[in-house]
Parts: structure tokens; C-alpha cells; sequence
């Protein structure tokens, strides 16, 4: 299978969970400021969870193209991210609308940490696949970046039960992290 069917069944997929996230907002009940006092919480958890797909879906495209070749194992791994990255939604809605709740703030988390390990998954069978010399292992390297951010995935996913504003601030800087495009992997595509 050429890897251009994996990456469009990809977008495919990534497309949905994005509208599933934007039909989650409610309309404000009411014409004036007030009424939009309570859409803050979920709008906010709406405009982090958007971010993470979006670093997804950029990194995923330029894992891709730094490869030659996908094969069975990879279009599995792809779908166990695909499948964490399908739940973002849900937890993104009950964190939202239960205002930073221990619980769903901890689950949000999990999924965050979940969907991490599959993106690791992923690129490990491409690297395995496309072999040592590839592009892509030659970008990611030991990947101290990839692991790093899975851990702070599981210190916040522990801060959440202690206090949830601090999860959330954790949740947030790694978006910042790994907001830009992966810059490894875009130098070794240009090379």
C-alpha cells in the first residue's frame, strides 16, 4: 500500500473528530455578554483539544513523508492513534462542561497520554519498517521530545486529582511544545 491512502484515510478520519468537536459548542442561551460567561469553559477546552489535533494531523503528514513505505503493522498502529485521537471529543465536551471536575480533567489526560503512546507506536513501526537509516530515524532520533511529553502527560494526569488548574497548565505547555511543525523531521524531508 503506498503511504498516500493512509495519509488521506488520516485526514479523513482527523476531519470527523474536528466537526464532532465543534458541534459539542452550544449555542449561548441569551443576546447579551452574560450569556456567554458559561460557553468559556467548554470553548476554552474546545480551543486546547482543536490544538492538539491540529499538532497531530501536522506531525502525522510530516512523519509520512518522511517515509517510503507503510505495511500492515503501520496501518494498525495508525489506527490505535486513530482511536485515541477519536475520544478526544468525549473528554473534551465532560471537562469542558464540568468546569475543571478532578475526574474528567484526569481522563482528559489519559487520553492525551494515550494518544501520545500511539503516536509513538506509529513511529516506531515506520522507523522499524523504513529502516534505521530512514529519514524519519534519522529526524526523530531517541525522540527525548516524544518521551518527555508523556511524562509530563502522567505527572499532570497525577496533578489533576491534587489540583486541576496545574493539570491544565501542564496540558497547555506541551501544546506549546509541540505547536510548531516538528522541525526534525522538516529538515530531513528538505534534505
Amino acid at each position: 500500500m503506498h503511504r498516500g491512502r493512509l495519509e488521506a484515510f488520516s485526514d479523513g478520519v482527523i476531519a470527523v473528530i474536528i466537526t464532532i468537536m465543534v458541534l459539542e459548542l452550544k449555542v449561548p442561551r441569551g443576546t447579551d455578554w452574560a450569556a456567554l460567561r458559561p460557553a468559556i469553559p467548554v470553548f476554552l477546552s474546545y480551543v486546547l483539544s482543536f490544538i492538539y489535533i491540529a499538532i497531530y494531523w501536522n506531525n502525522h503528514h510530516h512523519m509520512l513523508q518522511a517515509c517510503q513505505k507503510v505495511n500492515g503493522r503501520v496501518l494498525w498502529a495508525n489506527l490505535h492513534l486513530l482511536f485515541w485521537m477519536s475520544l478526544v471529543p468525549v473528554v473534551t465536551t465532560w471537562m469542558g462542561e464540568n468546569h475543571r471536575a478532578t475526574i474528567p480533567v484526569a481522563l482528559y489526560g489519559s487520553v492525551l497520554f494515550l494518544t501520545g503512546c500511539a503516536y509513538l507506536i506509529l513511529s516506531r513501526e515506520l522507523i522499524a519498517l523504513n529502516g534505521k537509516d530512514s529519514p524519519l530515524a534519522k529526524a526523530l532520533g531517541k525522540d527525548y521530545k516524544g518521551f518527555s511529553s508523556l511524562l509530563l502527560y502522567a505527572v499532570a494526569v497525577g496533578l489533576s486529582f491534587v489540583n486541576t488548574w496545574s493539570a491544565l497548565v501542564v496540558y497547555s505547555l506541551v501544546a506549546l511544545v509541540w505547536l510548531a511543525p516538528d522541525p526534525r523531521i522538516e529538515k530531513r524531508i528538505a534534505e
